[in-house]
Parts: structure tokens; sequence; C-alpha cells
């Protein structure tokens, strides 16, 4: 017999013991073994992670070992080497432990001779091959069975899961087989939908012991419904005695869906053309009717059964009859749609105008077997398309008649626009009289931007003395020609007012009641809103009155201060136009040298983000403070970007007028209110 060449590791701490061993292995008859050493558990390890041994013989109990632990601990670094254990006491409850630990066979060292030693090898080594082997087959087993796409289980007839693979759990829902075997204790309460399936089931296999295709909708982990098709059989012993029941399952939701997805498309298509009031029919490639709906049965005034299996000849006037059929052969000859407006007789009747849509029909394979045709009366649709047609012909008239018109009314609005554009100041009035050989004591500034071809808002600037200066500036609710017309009247009164234009109250008072004796004549009051101030270069003392105006902005450079100009009372007086009887007061204040009366209209503040936010009065406020020091001219060009950029760079959308007074001095702080 061939002898054997065998590594094998001792892990012995006795150096008496293992000399024993080495000289056992010399004395064995039917194989040679090479003895390696190690005298601790940690070396023992080491040795054999390093290199490969045939077998390894561990001492349960080295000083730096914790017994049959030790076993786990060399199982784990060499899992594919056989291990014997030896020890100095005859236990067998102690060689049983050895042997769940992981052991092959449990040795006596007091007992131990060369044969035992050898047969102890040899069976250890084959005991080895044969659980490896076993264990290869139970994982190609189960590659097999976990990796099927079907389920396969196996039940009992009571109703509980012996064995399930992880196809059967994914279909359930459930994360491992183990999962659903423990929490589905009853099938048929616990899976199947319908009460009472289980039990059929169950029956069935019970009068054929072979069930196929049995299809049930059953509940999955979550709640949710879906539908299984099962095969199944009973295993039964000799004596014929049932066992368990074993079988596949197949998750047929998808295909069911699709079944029923199939059955309410033939449905609802069938509902369709049995109620659409057109005409639908099909023909085969002999033209002849296989299908008619309710609609085209009425058209013809006949059955389906007189209709079916008959051709276009024995219903229409046959010069219509063939060209209906050269149609026909036109949509089966080419593969494609044909869609025409044509004349159609039905039997009895007068001729119409018919929209047709024919279509080849194509089987599974995509051969054409047969056409559809679909038509519907538009007769009335035809006399409207022209009726429509006549319709455009005096719209495109109109259209040019309008354009014409429109060109001389944009032609007409850009005179008064330039109209509008004189009648503001051509060139302010200087404090002094010019001539007395120095500088106006008040510097007048003001910008003016229509946001249309006309505007609503208008100011004045005017002298009433050599001292006195005078500035109007209102706002005529709106932007086109109507406001434009009101501004207009209003500088005509503003003109007939200078008996009263040192008064600012008293000249609010009466331009107001001109005013509404003018607009109550047209029924539509308008809103204007006004602001009237006269400032007294050699006092510094300005009066002023507001009709529901924005409140103008007093800078007082010297101070850092811009404030708004508010009324005297503190309460808002009304806009013009509106209350005839309503009475202005004046307000007063005193400018001081290098001061600042800023002047405007709400459209420089209605202006709106992107985030529809406006740009309020206190960040206008908060802009010409940063801003005190620059001049007028300067400083409203700058407050106008301001104001663009937070619209994005649009253009206002309402007039904007600014206006802006300068006053050199001299004087002295003084405000009061009359």
């Amino acid at each position: 017999m061939t002898q054997e060449n065998l590594r094998v590791l001792l892990i012995e701490h006795d150096a008496g013991f293992a000399r024993y061993v080495g000289e056992m292995l010399g004395q064995t008859r039917d194989l040679t073994a090479e003895l390696h050493l190690a005298a601790d558990l940690e070396h023992g390890l080491e040795s054999a992670a390093r290199e490969p041994s045939d077998v390894i013989v561990l001492d349960l109990y080295l000083p730096d070992s914790a017994g049959l632990g030790n076993l786990a601990l060399v199982r784990a670094v060499a899992p594919q080497v056989p291990l014997i254990a030896v020890g100095e006491t005859d236990d067998e409850v102690v060689a049983l432990e050895a042997v769940h630990a992981g052991a092959q066979d449990y040795l006596v060292k007091g007992q131990l001779t060369p044969g035992w030693l050898e047969r102890s090898i040899r069976y250890a080594i084959e005991r080895h091959r044969m659980d490896l082997a076993l264990q290869r087959a139970e994982e190609k087993y189960h590659g097999v069975f976990d990796h099927l796409i079907e389920g396969i289980f196996q039940t009992t007839p009571e109703g509980r899961y012996l064995i399930a693979n992880a196809a059967l759990a994914r279909i359930y829902g459930y994360t491992s087989p183990e999962e659903l075997v423990t929490e589905v204790a009853d099938i048929g309460k616990g899976l199947y939908v319908q009460p009472g399936r289980r039990e059929e089931f169950v029956r069935y296999l019970q009068e054929n012991d072979v069930c196929t295709g049995f299809e049930s909708q059953t509940y999955r982990k979550d709640g949710s419904v879906i539908w299984i098709s099962e095969n199944c059989r009973a295993i039964r012993d000799r004596r014929g005695r049932l066992l368990y029941y074993e079988g596949t399952v197949e998750d047929i939701t998808q295909r069911r869906q699709a079944e029923e997805n199939l059955r309410n498309s033939e449905a609802l298509y069938h509902s369709l053309v049995e109620t659409l009031p057109q005409n639908i029919f099909r023909k085969n490639l002999d033209l002849r009717f296989t299908f008619a709906n309710q609609q085209f049965c009425r058209s013809l005034e006949r059955s389906l059964e007189q209709i079916l299996g008959k051709t276009d000849l024995e219903f229409f006037p046959q010069a219509l009859a063939q060209k209906y059929q050269a149609d026909d052969r036109r949509v089966l000859e080419s593969g494609k749609s044909y869609e025409i407006v044509e004349e159609h007789q039905p039997p009895g009747r007068d001729k119409m105008y018919v929209q047709v849509v024919k279509t080849p029909l194509r089987d599974a394979e995509g051969r054409i077997v047969g056409l559809q045709g679909i038509f519907w009366d538009i007769t009335q649709q035809r006399l409207a398309d022209e009726r429509i047609r006549r319709a455009n012909t005096l719209l495109a008239q109109s259209r040019r008649e309008l354009r014409t018109k429109n060109q001389l009314l944009q032609e007409n609005l850009k005179v008064a626009r330039d109209l509008q554009l004189l009648m503001l100041p051509q060139q302010y009035p200087a404090f002094p009289r010019a001539g007395k050989g120095s500088p106006s004591a008040f510097q007048f500034t003001h910008r003016y931007l229509p946001s249309d071809n006309v505007g609503g808002d208008f100011f004045t600037v005017s002298a009433l003395s050599d001292a006195e200066a005078a500035v109007f500036i209102c706002d005529v609710a709106g932007h086109d020609v109507r406001s434009a017309l009101v501004t207009a009247m209003i500088r005509a009164l503003v003109e007939e007012l200078k008996p009263v234009a040192p008064n600012p109250g008293q000249f609010m008072t009466q331009l107001n009641r001109d005013l509404c004796a003018i607009l109550k004549h047209s029924g539509v009051p308008l809103l204007t809103t006004a602001i009237y101030l006269v400032a007294d270069w050699k006092t510094g003392v300005m009066t002023y009155a507001n009709a529901g105006h924005p409140k103008p902005l007093h800078v007082r450079r010297s101070a850092g201060q811009v404030l708004p100009l508010v009324n005297a009372s503190g309460k808002s007086q009304p806009a013009l136009g509106l209350f005839e009887d309503a009475s202005y007061r004046s307000s007063l204040v005193k400018l001081l040298p290098d001061d600042l009366i800023m002047l405007f209209t709400d459209g420089l503040i209605e202006v709106q983000g992107q985030k529809e936010e406006f740009y309020t009065s206190a960040a206008l406020v908060a802009a010409v403070q940063a801003r005190a020091q620059m001049r007028a001219s300067p400083l409203f060009d700058a407050l106008l970007e301001e104001v663009r950029a937070h619209g994005d760079g649009a253009a206002f959308a309402d007039d904007v007028c600014v206006v802006g007074l300068e006053y050199a001095g001299p004087g002295e702080t003084n405000s009061t209110a009359s």
C-alpha cells in the first residue's frame, strides 16, 4: 500500500508528549507524517495561518488557551483542515463537546498508541472530506433552490410551511424564507384573500393529488394584494397516507392586470364605437363589411345583419360606390391612412359632405387583413366655413381701416405729447430778478418721464414777486388721453388763480371747487393729487398745502436730515375733484441755506420688484438720506437709476415727475404752521 506523506501540526506545550507523538508517527505502517510543533496556542495559530497542514492535533488545555474554545479559534484560522483534539481525561461528555465544537475526533493522551493515532488521523481526514463534500452539495442545492424565479414550498395539510425558498419569500414581500415560515402560521387565513380558497385548494388535491394553474389572490406582508398561480402535488408514503404538499408559486399579477386591461380596452372600444356620433365600419380584403356601428346602421336604415357581408354597390349609387371602393383599394395597397372630404348620399336622402378617414387593419404579424373607416357629416361645417371666410374678408378690411385710424391716432398722440411737454416750464425764474448781478437764491431741477404718449403728471414753477417763488405739481389718475386733458384744464385753472396764488390753502380750496364744477358734468370723478408751495428767499419762509399727494421731502443738508413735509394738522387732506366743499389749510416751514425741497408723484415709489414688493416711501427716504450732499440734478438721476434697478430695469409703469427747489439762503431755522 502506498504511504501518504502528511504534514501534521501539533499544538502542545508538553515537550515529552510532543516527542511521544513524533515517535508514534514514526511507527505507523501506512502513512508518512512530517510533524511540526507549536509550543503554545499563539504560535500554533500563526503556523496554521502561515502554511497549510493536512491535520492539526490540538491539546485542549494549553496554558494560554480557553479549553474547548480553542477549537473555534483554530477553525477560524484553518477552516479547511481536519482537527483532532487531545486531552488528559477519558470523559465522554468532553469528547462529545469537542466534536460538536468542530473536532473530527477526541483522543485521550494516556490511551494513545501508534495504531490508534494513525487510525484517528485517517478517519479525521476522511470525515472532513465527506463533510466538505456534503457542505458543497448543500450549497449547490441551496444555490439552485434559492435562486429560482418561481417560489418553492412544502406545507403541512393543515396549512403551515415546512420549507420555502427565497423567491417565495420575495413574492409575498418577506425578507427571508425564515421570516415567511415564522410569521405565516395559517396559510388559509394569512395569505388568501378569498375566504375558503385554501380549503378549495386542499379539496382539489385530495381528489386529484395534482393541481396546476390554481390562480388566487393573496396578501403580501405589506397588505397589498397580488395574483398567484400554484402548481402542487400531494406527497404520500408507501401506504398512501398524506405527508405534505409541495409545489411552486408564480406571481401572475402583471399578466392578470394585462388581461384585465385588455378586457377593459375591448369594452371601452365597443362602448366608444357604439356611442360615438360618427359612422364606423370595417371591411375585409374583398371589400365586404365585417362590422358596422349603430350610427352607420341608422345611416343606411339597415340592421347589422343586413349589412355584414355586403359591399358598397348594394347600398349606394354605382358611381359613388365605385369611388368608395377605389379609395379602399388605395388604402389596402399603400398600407397608409387616407383622409378626404367627399360627397355622400345615403339611400333615399340628399347628398351631403362628409369627412372620411380610412386606415388599414393589421393582424398580430403586421399583415393587412382589411380596413376601418370612419366618417361624419360636415355639411353644416362647410357652410359655416364659407361664412367664416366671408367674415374674415370683412375682418381683414376692418383691420386695414383700423390700422389707418390707429396710425392717425398715434400721430395725433405724438402731437399731444409735444404740446403737453410745451406746457411744462421751458425755463425757470431767477431770484432776485435777472440783472441784479448775483446768482439766483432758488435753483430748480425737474425730471419728467411719461409712461405713455401722454401723461397725467403736470408741474409748473412761477415767480409771484421778486421774492416769492411758487411750485405746483399734480398727478391725475391714469396716463391716457383723458388724464392729459384734465392736466390741461388744471394748467388753465392755475393760471386763472393767480390772485390767490400767495396763499397755498386758499389756492387749493378754489382749485378744488373749480375742478369739481368741471368734472361733475362728466359723471365720472377723476382722482387728482397735488402739492402747491410758495417760498420767500428773503425770509426763508415756505408755505404749502397738500391735497392727498405723496409728502415732499425736506433735505436739510446742514443737519444731514431728510424729513417728509406733513400737514400742520397732522391729518391728510383729500385729493382734488372729489368733494366740492373741501377746505385746505396752509402749512409753514423755515428753509435754511443749502436746503432742498423734493416734490414727486407716486410713479416714483409704486414700482414692483421681482418678488412683487413695492419701492416704498421709506426706501426713497433712505436713498435720499444716503445722497443728501449731492446737488439736485445728479441726486435725481441716481434715484431714478436705483428705482429702475428695483424694478429689474423695466420701464416705469406710471408717469414719474420729480421737481426740486434748492435754497441758497439766507435765513434761520424756524418752523411753524398756520
